[in-house]
């Protein structure tokens, strides 16, 4: 298995546990990110680190019906989360999924493990996300947290130019990867 797939891995299952702290009276509460709520994170963690991680590999669509779901209206929402994580997991787990380039629409094109990889940063930063926003924890082996702040690094200034990553924030040099990475990204740590 390849580096990145193993800490889409870790981040996947770090990112599961977390959904499964939140309660339902914290999903109307404020999330951290822009305006959305914690159950507005929440649905675009699933649809996009879920849902899309696995479209992603098998080069299809996401359905309109999924995009426009509210998937914390189920009550089990966190073990659904869970499992199509697992399905996306799988996905890229064939080696067939990072072969060539991945269309991100309008005729753009990047490679599968760049995909893959800007993948892993929506997945380790909204989750850590929804675990501040619930009062959790998120942690990530140190060799995830290294390779998150390469490819939050390597990508902090696109996200900027649309709004997705606000100015780095303060943090020492010295602090372990992964909080650097959510400083570079612009949250507060």
């Amino acid at each position: 298995m390849n580096e990145i797939h193993a800490h889409l891995a870790s981040s996947a299952a770090e990112a599961a546990r977390v959904t499964r702290g939140v309660t339902p009276e914290q999903l109307g509460g404020p999330s951290g990110c822009t305006d959305w709520t914690v159950r507005e994170l929440a649905n675009h963690l699933v649809l996009y680190t879920a849902h899309g991680l696995e479209h992603r590999a098998l080069r299809t669509q996401l359905p309109d019906d999924l995009v426009a779901r509210d998937f914390t209206a189920d009550a089990d929402w966190p073990e659904q989360y869970a499992a199509q994580l697992d399905r996306a997991l799988a996905a890229w787990a064939k080696p067939e999924a990072w072969d060539g380039d991945i269309d991100l629409g309008g005729g753009n094109t990047m490679p599968a493990g760049e995909i893959a990889a800007m993948l892993l940063a929506e997945l380790a930063l909204h989750g850590w996300d929804l675990a501040r926003a619930t009062g959790q924890d998120f942690s990530l082996p140190d060799d995830t947290g290294t390779y998150l702040l390469d490819v939050v690094e390597r990508y902090a200034e696109m996200y900027r130019s649309y709004e997705g990553f606000a100015a780095p924030t303060p943090v020492a040099p010295t602090a372990p990867a992964f909080t650097r990475a959510l400083a570079t990204s612009g949250r507060a740590i």
